[in-house]
């Protein structure tokens, strides 16, 4: 076993420390033999090849001398002449036929044969990565496949510094080995020149204004200073022509300036150009997001249906060409994102991925950094309202132009943004929060389909999170449960499930919603974390889950039973009993879901919950305020509110909170009231309730503000706006004040710091003076 321990032991310690570096060395020893039998290979080939002509030289010199043609005809040998003359290069051409135009000069526009058979091939074409070490193919292409495999230039790097002896052979029998310019990009350049050819002849003088421009750039380039007057050629070119060249200038501008703030050094690698200007950073910015997309749309047009899907021609060689520099662009873009901080200059820079994202969907690798990269600005706690919007549209707009897997990436990088970007909930952050789950709850129903199996999973995830707590009773099970994110997560998916599951989406639609189904399972969730403790803390939790619930209530008209949880806290011991007077600050119930120690059993945490009761009680009823059985649903729960009322008015064990009591009574008042107003309309009905659709069409046409309770809850409402109102106008005094105090408190940190500075320079000075009287004497 001590053995086995310590074999195991010096395992994880030869992981932790070498186990990375013995990998990357084995790779790049791996690539070094590689090249090496390539290499090899290619030799013995050529050495074939020469001992092949050699040959056919000494074959062809007797012939010669004799007086005999150097080559036959084909058609004038016979069968033994032609196994008799050695292996020699017959000649297809005919000597007579089509001399003229192989003496004379051949037109531009007309291209070899040669050139047209490897254009034609060039789709078949093979990357380094993908052949294998030893092949024993001798076709032609395996010179031209050996020219493109390379090493990337840390590799280089790494085998100067362990192998210096070989990384010297390379640069004296090799050098293209060891060049790393932007090679990547240069296809565009050569797509750009065959355009040109293309041309008319008259086209190409008027373009010959633009080559000598082009060649004034690639001066400057030299000189590696990004000017204003480049920039303002290059958004010319694109705008008038767009120019390819042009493109490919812009873009490694654009990622020059992206990568600004770095160490060349550092990075192992140097930007194309230098950038000291802001009116140039900002210029190449606004060009590169502006036109670049514009560019990419003429050259390779998406076709998009009405349906939202789009067509890209991915087949096309244009599109295969322009993918590197795509690639290149968007990955400057995320890089740039994470060094911004101005809203404007985000805004829109998010706005320039937007028409990028149908050719990004073939890139499924660059597309999860994007969704990452997004998902965290929209879901950041710091980010602006416009910044989530605008990142918003880039969430929906690869929703709607994406496959399966991209919705289905979306939606769940989206929740777990939600999640990430819920934890600290404050004033200040609670207003981005809602406008996160406003804003995702349109995604889920955009593919229901897919919007239905993510949803289910996220709640069933929820609802083992509950299960677990529930069976683990231990001391910090509950907290799983009793966080933000949490109750955060039941908020969002009962907003997804009122805006798509109501009868007026459904009629839009012309089908019953997917999403529907998963109304009884959230429910289930919901009340079972509702009672999970109920103490007097988490009453703030509790009324922030009869919310969700009362939403789901409205806007689909399900029926779910909340009457009980809110009597369940008027029987509690902290409203039975009367309060003890105390004077620290109300406890805002919208930002908190627990309640500190220092407010229970006082009567400012007492007055809050009696509110928040009452106003949750009228919602309810509201709901069904026309409801032709109003009178028999209101009546068990005003028989426990009299019955209340009337324990608390005891001497002795009561609750002599007036205010709460008030509160209570005039809640009684209205639902007695509206049951007497629905007992009055429905005295003069004629149908029994066997008949359902008349049952369900009982004023339906009345607006429910009219009605006793419709009206109170209307009363209540603007009545909250108020006080919200001036509740914000004066949290927003107090960070105005303490703003000014951190202010003055700074100013007078900096005064003292230059008093104690003319001290420190008067005592130097004394000093000075004092040796200087020394010296004298």
């Amino acid at each position: 076993m001590a053995g086995a321990k310590k074999n195991f032991k010096a395992t994880k310690k030869f992981e932790k420390k070498h186990l990375k570096g013995v990998l990357d060395q084995r790779k790049a020893t791996a690539k070094i033999k590689q090249r090496q039998q390539l290499n090899a290979k290619k030799q013995t080939k050529n050495a074939k090849d020469a001992e092949f002509y050699k040959r056919g030289e000494d074959a062809e010199n007797p012939g010669k001398v004799n007086g005999t043609k150097g080559v036959a005809k084909v058609s004038d040998m016979s069968v033994d002449d032609f196994f008799g003359g050695g292996f020699e290069i017959i000649e297809k051409s005919q000597p007579g036929k089509k001399a003229s135009k192989k003496l004379g000069k051949r037109k531009r526009d007309e291209p070899d044969e040669e050139e047209n058979a490897s254009e034609d091939g060039s789709d078949l074409d093979i990357s380094g990565d993908e052949l294998p070490v030893a092949s024993g193919s001798e076709d032609s292409d395996d010179d031209e496949g050996t020219k493109d495999i390379g090493m990337s230039k840390d590799a280089m790097d790494a085998l100067a510094e362990d192998d210096p002896e070989f990384y010297k052979f390379l640069k004296e029998n090799d050098p293209e080995a060891l060049e790393f310019d932007d090679a990547d990009l240069a296809e565009v350049d050569e797509l750009s020149a065959s355009e040109e050819e293309d041309q008319p002849k008259k086209k190409r003088k008027k373009d010959k204004t633009q080559r000598v421009t082009e060649d004034a750039d690639i001066e400057e380039k030299e000189e590696n200073e990004l000017t204003q007057a480049m920039v303002s050629r290059w958004k010319a070119a694109m705008s008038e022509k767009y120019s390819l060249k042009a493109a490919r200038q812009v873009v490694l501008a654009f990622r020059s300036a992206a990568h600004l703030n770095e160490d060349d050094v550092e990075e192992g690698r140097k930007q194309p150009y230098k950038i000291s200007s802001p009116e140039v950073f900002h210029d190449i910015l606004v060009v590169a997001l502006k036109q670049i997309p514009e560019v990419l749309q003429h050259h390779v047009p998406v076709k998009e249906f009405p349906s939202g899907k789009v067509q890209v021609p991915t087949d096309s060689k244009k599109f295969k060409t322009l993918s590197l520099l795509l690639k290149s662009f968007v990955s400057a873009i995320l890089y740039l994102l994470g060094t911004l901080s101005d809203d404007a200059t985000l805004k829109l820079t998010l706005s320039a991925i937007t028409p990028l994202i149908p050719y990004l969907l073939s890139f499924r690798k660059l597309l999860k950094n994007l969704i990452k990269t997004v998902v965290s600005f929209w879901s950041q706690s710091t980010s602006s309202d416009s910044t989530r919007i605008t990142a918003f549209l880039v969430l929906r707009r690869l929703v709607v132009v994406g496959d399966k897997g991209v919705r289905e990436a979306v939606l769940k990088a989206t929740y777990q943004g939600l999640i990430a970007g819920s934890r600290v909930t404050n004033v200040n952050t609670i207003q981005g929060i809602n406008l996160m789950k406003n804003s995702a709850a349109e995604l889920w129903g955009l593919d229901q389909n897919i919007g239905y199996t993510t949803a289910f999973s996220f709640i069933r995830q929820l609802a083992i999170h509950l299960r677990n707590s529930i069976v683990h009773n231990q001391n910090e099970s509950y907290k799983t449960i009793y966080n933000w994110q949490y109750v955060h997560s039941l908020d969002f998916w009962s907003c997804v499930l009122a805006e798509h599951c109501s009868p007026l989406k459904e009629a839009e639609a012309g089908k019953e919603s997917q999403l529907k189904l998963l109304i009884y399972p959230l429910v289930q969730v919901t009340l079972g974390a509702m009672r999970l403790i109920p103490t007097a803390t988490y009453f703030p939790l509790r009324f922030h889950l009869i919310r969700s619930l009362l939403r789901i209530s409205r806007s689909t008209g399900t029926y779910i039973p909340l009457a009980s949880a809110l009597l369940e806290v008027l029987n509690s011991a902290e409203m039975r009993k009367s309060p003890k007077p105390s004077t620290i600050k109300p406890l805002d119930f919208h930002v908190a879901y627990k309640a500190p120690k220092s407010y229970l059993r006082t009567r400012v945490y007492q007055d809050g919950v009696g509110e928040q009761v009452v106003e949750l009680f009228s919602e309810y009823f509201v709901l069904w305020s026309k409801n032709i059985a109003f009178p028999e649903f209101a009546l068990p729960v005003i028989i426990m509110l009299k019955r209340w009322l009337k324990q608390s008015r005891k001497k002795t064990g009561g609750n002599n909170n007036n205010k709460v009591r008030s509160g209570l009574v005039l809640l009684v008042q209205k639902l007695e009231s509206n049951a007497k107003f629905i007992e009055g309309k429905r005295a003069r009905v004629d149908f029994a309730p066997k008949d359902r659709a008349q049952v369900d069409a009982f004023l339906k046409d009345f607006e429910w503000e009219k009605t006793p309770v419709g009206a109170y809850v209307v009363a209540q409402r603007k009545a909250g706006a108020e006080k919200a109102k001036m509740l914000e106008q004066a949290r927003r005094e107090d960070e105005r004040k303490r703003k000014e105090e951190e202010q003055e408190a700074l100013e007078e940190d900096a005064v003292e710091m230059d008093g104690s500075d003319e001290e420190m320079e008067d005592i130097d000075e004394d000093e000075d003076e004092e040796t200087s009287d020394d010296d004298e004497e």
